[in-house]
């Protein structure tokens, strides 16, 4: 049959016949971003081939986000999936082509013949921790396992359908994004932080596909997606009619916390033992028929598949809690007018707190203050560096302040009377035995007495444009007339001052080594040069291929990471000095904007999606991938054997660096505006078994670093 016209916007747009080299022969299905036809490769083998719409494809960031998930649907090709046999994202009409796998989707079977069996459904929630396992060991998150996108082949069930997201598919909006997903199948944190999930999303899902399975309705039902996105977030599931075996194991999948749910390993652990009559044959559709009642009772069923119980079950409930349900229906489209959806999201009704054995005993206690200044108005975030017994910070209308980090009494603080500026507030630096910091317009660079907020010098940096570093006692400041200004940090006087060779207007890096790093793009290039600050002199310069941002150095070593004209970080590059080589390491899945931080021969790398990787760059092994469910965090930075990172709503978050496990969270902290989150946000700050970190609030607060399950 001949492809049928375009779903688009446009009624008289046509579908291309062919997508690369194979012939579309008939439309298999249709989504709100493309459509699947079934197509034959040139030997007569059946495929399946996903076409995006003529309007999406002019879509620069669109084209991205299909080139990720052929780049995903590539990478989990195997047994628990369509494999990938041909893409052309850069065609004039993006394409995927992946075998075609004949047998119903699990919802199409559910809608024609009822519940599945519990024998069958016990090989189904097998198949699909399985294809979970493999799905997330490859560093992808499925983000929308729902029964349309499983598939029922003879030889066990197939997860489709990998990374686009679907606008025309999701009721639910925010100013700031799009929740990614189908409402009844999505985890709580997918409501709470739209676009933040982990891999344990998708177990959550895989209960609800469950429940789906053996009753013909999700465990939170409803025709309003609001009121779906308030019953997962806060009430219990509906699990009537799963088999009595494996309610625990469902249960557990629809944890409202995503540590508390089993991995993949785990949940194919319980299946084993589950019962006697578990089953690993494959699965063989059963032609069953009724009605929603019976099916309740184990019975036969033929209902609406993804969609909610009948008014009818509603009218049943007493009379308060049909109020607390048109109650939830405003709640959630409140949230929906304001931006991301935290207002689903209670910071006072966080999990209980974990520990692992004993409580550690200490005497500090968690601490947080806010700082703003008296009659000033705060709109910014804290900026804080830690010395020796104390922790010096800045924001907006203040401009300093230093804090006892024993109890955040604050010691001292100078209020800022510069004017407001578009530059982020600077974070204070101790160079010279002086606290070095720059007022909120950028035009003045002031050193305090560290003990009492005395100024001992300041100068006019008006000029230089934000450009100033302090490396090694000497402040740098870097001119528009391509000239550096070389300050004494102690005295303010000039050192020197002359042009850095092959650096027209260098901003300086330092990595705590004495060295001063200017990193210049050049076309498709780098730029890097080294610079003693003492005299200003070049130590070395290389020419660098790719774009290049500098991450790291120490020992005679410096490490970069290289990011693609799309901004996606591919590879770290390791610089030796004494030879003059660099090692390229590439990365097993390209992360979006990625910060790094190096400890020893390790990079950690931490995605803008949330993924967080560790990579031994001697060896070029990863060691190790997370999912952190956090986007756009601060950087990350690494103490002892600890991770620490801090979300935009305030979290900060512990992960083991040996084995990429999370330890703990705290709670969120927004501003007063519930509903906003920040652009960016300060890394946190580690010393003496301590962390001080930044919220939106305003606040700075402190934890004990030794026990993050107890935050």
């Amino acid at each position: 049959m001949p492809p049928q016209r375009s779903t688009g916007t446009d009624p008289e747009a046509e579908h291309p016949r062919y997508a690369g080299q194979y012939l579309l022969e008939a439309e298999l299905g249709s989504g709100g971003m493309g459509i699947v036809h079934l197509a034959r490769s040139a030997s007569g083998l059946r495929l399946a081939v996903k076409v995006v719409h003529a309007e999406f494809a002019q879509d620069p960031e669109f084209r991205g986000r299909f080139r990720q998930e052929v780049a995903a649907a590539r990478r989990v090709s195997g047994a628990f999936t369509a494999p990938v046999v041909d893409a052309d994202p850069e065609a004039d009409h993006p394409w995927m082509a992946t075998l075609f796998i004949p047998g119903p989707t699990l919802a199409e079977h559910v809608k024609r013949n009822g519940a599945l069996p519990p024998a069958r459904l016990r090989h189904l929630m097998a198949g699909l921790a399985e294809a979970l396992r493999d799905i997330h060991r490859a560093g992808v998150v499925h983000r929308d396992l729902k029964p349309s996108n499983v598939l029922l082949a003879d030889d066990g069930p197939k997860v489709i359908d990998f990374g686009i997201s679907r606008p025309s598919d999701s009721e639910l909006r925010t100013e700031t994004g799009k929740l990614i997903g189908t409402p009844p199948f999505m985890a709580p944190e997918q409501f709470r932080r739209p676009r933040q999930v982990g891999p344990a999303a998708d177990i959550f899902a895989l209960g609800s596909v469950i429940v789906h399975a053996a009753t013909g309705s999700g465990p939170f039902d409803s025709d309003s997606p609001y009121l779906v996105a308030y019953q997962v977030v806060h009430d219990e599931p509906d699990l009537t009619g799963v088999p009595e075996d494996l309610v625990d194991l469902v249960s557990r999948c629809l944890a409202k916390e995503p540590e508390d749910r089993p991995t993949p390993d785990e949940l194919m652990t319980a299946l084993r033992s589950v019962s006697a009559s578990y089953d690993t044959q494959a699965f063989i559709p059963e032609q069953r028929t009724g009605n929603r009642e019976s099916a309740r009772s184990g019975k036969g069923i033929t209902p609406e598949p993804e969609r909610g119980r009948p008014d009818s079950d509603a009218k049943k409930a007493p009379e308060w809690r049909r109020w607390r349900l048109r109650a939830a229906i405003a709640a959630a489209v409140l949230v929906a007018a304001v931006g991301a959806v935290t207002l689903l999201n209670d910071p006072e009704a966080q999990s209980p707190k974990k520990h692992d054995g004993k409580q550690l005993k200490s005497s500090f206690r968690p601490w947080d203050v806010d700082l703003t200044a008296s009659g000033a108005k705060a709109d910014g975030l804290p900026q804080c560096t830690y010395t020796t017994r104390t922790l010096y910070c800045a924001r907006p209308g203040v401009l300093a302040a230093a804090l006892d980090p024993a109890d955040g009494h604050v010691l001292w603080s100078r209020s800022d009377t510069g004017g407001a500026s578009t530059y982020a507030t600077p974070t204070p630096v101790v160079a010279g035995g002086l606290l070095q910091v720059v007022s909120r317009n950028g035009e003045h660079l002031t050193a305090l007495d560290p003990a009492t907020g005395a100024t001992r010098w300041s100068r006019d940096i008006a000029r230089y444009d934000g450009r100033i570093a302090q490396v090694g006692g000497v402040v740098l400041l870097s001119g528009p007339d391509s000239k550096v200004v070389a300050l004494d940090a102690a005295t303010g006087k000039e050192k020197w001052r002359h042009s850095i060779p092959g650096q027209s207007l260098p901003q300086f890096l330092t990595y705590q080594d004495g060295v001063a790093y200017a990193v210049t793009p050049i076309g498709n290039a780098t730029r890097v040069t080294a610079v003693d600050p003492q005299t200003g002199a070049t130590r070395w310069q290389r020419r660098m291929d790719a774009g290049l941002s500098l991450v790291g150095a120490h020992d005679g070593r410096v490490w970069f990471t290289s990011t693609t004209i799309d901004q996606y970080t591919d590879s770290i590059v390791r610089y030796d000095v004494a030879n003059g080589t660099a090692h390229r390491i590439a990365l097993p899945l390209p992360l979006p904007q990625a910060q790094a931080v190096v400890r020893g021969d390790t990079a950690y790398l931490l995605g803008g999606d949330g993924s967080l990787v560790a990579m031994n760059t001697t060896t070029s092994d990863q060691l190790w991938r997370v999912e952190t469910s956090v986007s756009k965090a601060s950087a990350p930075v690494v103490a002892g054997h600890r991770l620490y990172l801090t979300a935009v709503d305030g979290r900060l978050l512990a992960v083991d660096t040996a084995r990429g496990k999370m330890l703990g969270q705290t709670k969120v902290r927004l501003s007063n505006d519930r509903g906003s989150l920040v652009s960016a946000i300060p890394a946190p700050v580690t010393a003496n078994n301590k962390i001080y970190s930044t919220a939106p609030d305003g606040s700075l607060f402190a934890v004990d670093a030794r026990d993050p399950s107890a935050w």
